[in-house]
């Protein structure tokens, strides 16, 4: 016997015509019988998986949950405009049916970028919430719209408003995923006649909530909020939201140059539709400008907010592994008062904003915030995931991922009865696609910078910019990119400009290949350790306090000012910081003088044979030295056309043992940190070359220099053939 049913809903149709319209699905139902009706599903299902499947080769298991997830996110969304995802899908009755942030941020992503249909769907469902959104706004007595942390029908629904209704930023992460979708898929018509009057009512509700505050120097701040770290609550300039307002406030700025130019018709309608004037867009253009963005100069890191970094640190050494999650072990005040994280907070603004951000920053504060971050809430790994990959951390990579993916099929956070955790299914599929795979989309182009994980022979993926479907494999040789619908499509592949034609495959080479070295100065290009000896050893003597060749090993590699702090370190003297200033600028003028002495002859010896080694190859020098005499000096030895980039000191944030001189050569070069090679003799260096991603060369005592990949007494043994061995690389050349 087959039994066929039918739903309708007064919510959905009048009354009166619920039974009609029953009665006549059951019919077309019964016309088409079973086998029909599973024909169709199947079609359905083909299609689907014919743009979205991921495939991982030879891990079964992997396999199997990242199928398994998509599925369950393809099941769980409404497609309608009116309904949306719950957190739990339809598995569970945890967090009661709502909806939540999760849905743009973690959801909407994977729908835009594989079936953009049911994105616009998921889209729509906010500019059919936008009344309820304007009343939740007023209620809180502010312009504009602001919509609800947790929702069903539009209406906010929770209940602990420090994790819930301060949670505002969720205007500017439904903003994001606007401009995401419309970027990726090119509807501009839904931009115009919805998503434009969604991104005016939420920048009114910030131009409103936000002030320019004269405490910081008339900077845009935006006051008692909370940031995607519920561990932290309430607090001023959470850094994360105003970067995402910021964004926000100058997408809507651009929307209505957009809207004046292009569609005026539908821009009249919308001004006189909610009121808006030229001055408000004007405003928001000017906030996103003076926005604040809380940052330590001290630890060159962004501040989570205002106060985090004052805060004392979480004691994990001593925290039982019993007692996480943290929230249902400790009151929130306890927890609000250390440095602690329930999920990633201003380390997901690193991977949605990422073009705001440089390389060294995103592993400074990937550095600093991973290790307090607990990660007790399932939408935290995926995130770490994919800036572990982009920072070149592939095992950290697939940590997170590995226990993103069969989260709820392994039961990982033994809450699975509750119901299944979709953001984090989503979450596996960006870190795949977002994290190993490289995708970013950078003013509408895909762009990939794929990376392959040791434990994969290799992975594929699809995705879908517009009507063009984009097959993407990744294996240890090669990424493989392959238009399979579409007529041309222009992508960037690790920087560099590629153009897709329809089923023709390109293939372009993932293997390491060295196309950089990166020496220090001293004790690699040339000896002036003498002559800094002897000028140090100069200004102690005239201070009358004690100097040694001891201490002189202790300023390699380090600035003048903090050279000065050690030479410094056991003098009775109390000096001013302008005094300070005086004596470090009197030891350099000694020093000057010294450096006229400099000849080429000065050069250690064979590193002029490396250089031209390795300019008849193609690799292209860069000096990553604290000495801001370098230029002179490398003009001195009469070498200084032999380095197509000098990082100035004077310009960072941190010196050694931090990453940042060495990035800053290579970004001067235009060659990635994967494809550089550092030359160093002092262990500080050491440390900032494999900080920054790179393969380090030593100069000098196992003893110090004992972590470098390639560990030489002299430079005398420095050979090109050495350093292409390095990278197994035995070619001539990349480029000739």
């Amino acid at each position: 016997m087959t039994k066929y049913i039918t739903y309708h809903t007064s919510k959905d149709y009048p009354e009166e015509e619920l039974r009609d319209r029953s009665a006549g699905v059951l019919e077309m139902a019964e016309g088409c019988g079973f086998n029909g009706l599973a024909d169709e599903q199947r079609a359905y299902l083909d299609q689907f998986w014919a743009h979205t499947d991921v495939e991982i080769k030879d891990d079964p298991a992997l396999q199997q949950g990242i199928r398994f997830n998509l599925f369950q996110l393809l099941q769980s969304t409404g497609r309608d405009g009116v309904t949306n995802i719950a957190a739990k899908g339809l598995t569970g009755e945890g967090y009661e049916g709502h909806y939540f942030w999760d849905t743009e941020m973690y959801m909407l992503p994977f729908f835009t970028y594989t079936q953009p249909e049911i994105a616009r769907k998921l889209i729509e469902f906010r500019y059919a919430t936008l009344d309820k959104a304007r009343e939740r706004a007023a209620e809180l007595s502010q312009k504009g719209a602001l919509y609800p942390w947790r929702t069903i029908d539009g209406s906010e629904n929770s209940a602990y408003f420090p994790a819930g209704t301060a949670q505002a930023h969720i205007n500017a992460d439904i903003a994001y995923g606007i401009k995401q979708y419309v970027q990726a898929t090119g509807d501009v018509e839904f931009l115009v006649s919805r998503g434009a009057e969604i991104l005016f009512e939420t920048s009114r509700f910030w131009a409103d909530l936000g002030f320019f505050n004269p405490a910081r120097g008339g900077a845009f701040c935006i006051n008692g909020i909370t940031g995607p770290d519920e561990y932290t609550a309430i607090v001023n300039n959470n850094a994360y939201t105003n970067l995402m307002v910021q964004d926000q406030l100058n997408y809507a700025y651009e929307t209505v140059q957009l809207l004046k130019l292009e569609y005026p018709a539908d821009y009249g309608r919308l001004c006189q539709a909610i009121g808006l004037t030229d001055g408000e867009a004007e405003m928001w253009k000017e906030a996103a400008d003076r926005m604040f963005i809380p940052f330590d100069e001290e630890l060159g890191i962004y501040a989570q907010d205002d106060t985090f970094l004052s805060k004392r640190k979480w004691d994990f050494e001593h925290t039982a592994a019993d007692k996480y999650p943290l929230l249902l072990h400790f009151h929130p005040l306890v927890i609000y008062r250390h440095q602690v994280l329930k999920q990633a907070d201003l380390v997901m603004a690193m991977f949605l904003l990422g073009d705001k951000f440089r390389l060294v920053d995103k592993i400074r504060n990937y550095q600093y915030y991973e290790p307090l971050t607990t990660h007790d809430s399932s939408l935290s790994p995926c995130i770490h995931s994919i800036i572990s990959a982009e920072i070149g951390n592939l095992a950290a990579a697939y940590g997170y991922f590995d226990r993103t993916v069969r989260m709820d099929l392994d039961d990982i956070n033994r809450n699975a009865k509750d119901g299944l955790h979709m953001a984090a299914m989503a979450g596996s599929w960006m870190s795949i696609v977002n994290g190993f795979g490289g995708l970013r989309q950078v003013d509408g182009m895909l762009c990939f910078n794929p990376a392959l994980p040791e434990q994969w022979q290799s992975f594929r993926f699809k995705v879908t910019a517009g009507s063009q479907l984009l097959d993407v494999s990744i294996d240890g040789e090669a990424a493989v990119y392959t238009l399979l619908e579409g007529s041309g499509l222009q992508i960037k592949h690790r920087g560099q400009p590629v153009l897709l034609l329809p089923q023709q495959p390109v293939s372009l080479l993932l293997a390491r290949q060295l196309e950089a070295v990166i020496f220090d100065l001293d004790g690699v290009i040339t000896d002036t350790a003498e002559l800094h000896y002897q000028a140090w050893q100069a200004l102690a003597d005239e201070l009358g306090i004690p100097f040694s060749r001891e201490k002189n090993e202790r300023l390699k590699g380090v600035s003048r000012k903090e050279s000065l702090d050690i030479v410094l370190e056991d003098s009775p003297l109390k000096l001013t910081a302008a005094e300070r200033l005086a004596l470090a600028e009197k030891k350099n003028v000694s020093y000057r003088q010294q450096l006229e002495q400099l000849t080429p002859a000065d050069v250690l010896p064979g590193i002029p044979e490396l250089l031209d080694s390795l300019a008849q190859r193609g690799i292209a020098c860069g000096l990553a030295s604290a000495s801001l005499n370098a230029p002179l000096i490398l003009q001195r030895l009469g070498i200084a056309g032999r380095f197509q980039a000098i990082a100035d000191p004077a310009a960072l944030q941190k010196g050694k043992p931090d990453a940042e001189i060495f990035l800053t050569a290579a970004e001067l070069l235009g060659v990635p940190p994967r494809s550089c090679i550092g030359v160093e003799d002092a262990a500080a260096g050491i440390a900032a070359i494999k900080a920054a991603g790179m393969q380090a060369v030593g100069i000098g005592s196992r003893e110090q220099l004992g972590a470098a990949d390639l560990l030489l007494t002299s430079t005398a043994e420095l050979t090109v053939e050495k350093l292409l061995a390095l990278f197994g690389d035995s070619r001539q050349g990349k480029r000739q």
